[in-house]
């Protein structure tokens, strides 16, 4: 009896002494106050497949983190890679980046950007527009995220939710 009335307030006293201190931590480090991130929802990379003669634009949901109001709009970055992907889409020939009225948004480079209104944290969407493109064989091209860092601002991304693989069918 004794031995258990002893671990009974050995336990107690360890609880008292292992308890935490409650501290006062800062909203923010003033370091990252212009470091925001851009990723796709759901929060994943998931590959998606669809069929060449869909008529619906490919809709991908990106969310864009911030905790703040600026004077500057924050920019997110995407592009269209097809880099080391065999059986490549061709962007006018399998698909075209479009905006939500199906209007093809140009780009010199498959570059392309999202603006986020005074950094304010907001959904936008890619739009994707299939061209039904009778050439035989899966198509495949990934978009992808980008890291945009400048002098007033950087919009990262997650590991885990940065690229969307997408196959044509």
């Amino acid at each position: 009896m004794r031995s258990i009335i002893f671990l009974i307030i050995l336990f107690i006293v360890g609880f008292i002494f292992s308890s935490c201190e409650k501290k006062d931590y800062p909203a923010g480090l003033s370091e990252l106050e212009h470091h925001y991130y851009a990723l796709f929802v759901p929060n994943n990379n998931s590959a998606v497949t669809v069929t060449r003669s869909q008529t619906a634009l490919l809709k991908f949901p990106v969310q864009f983190y911030s905790t703040f109001t600026r004077e500057y709009d924050a920019v997110a970055k995407y592009a269209v890679v097809t880099t080391g992907i065999t059986g490549p889409a061709q962007r006018g020939v399998d698909y075209n980046i479009v905006d939500k009225n199906g209007t093809v948004i140009p780009s010199a480079d498959t570059t392309y950007s999202i603006i986020f209104p005074k950094a304010v944290q907001a959904m936008d969407t890619i739009y994707i527009k299939l061209l039904n493109n009778p050439a035989p064989g899966a198509r495949k091209f990934e978009v992808q995220i980008m890291d945009n860092i400048t002098s007033q601002f950087d919009v990262d991304i997650f590991s885990t939710a940065y690229r969307r693989p997408i196959t044509i069918n």
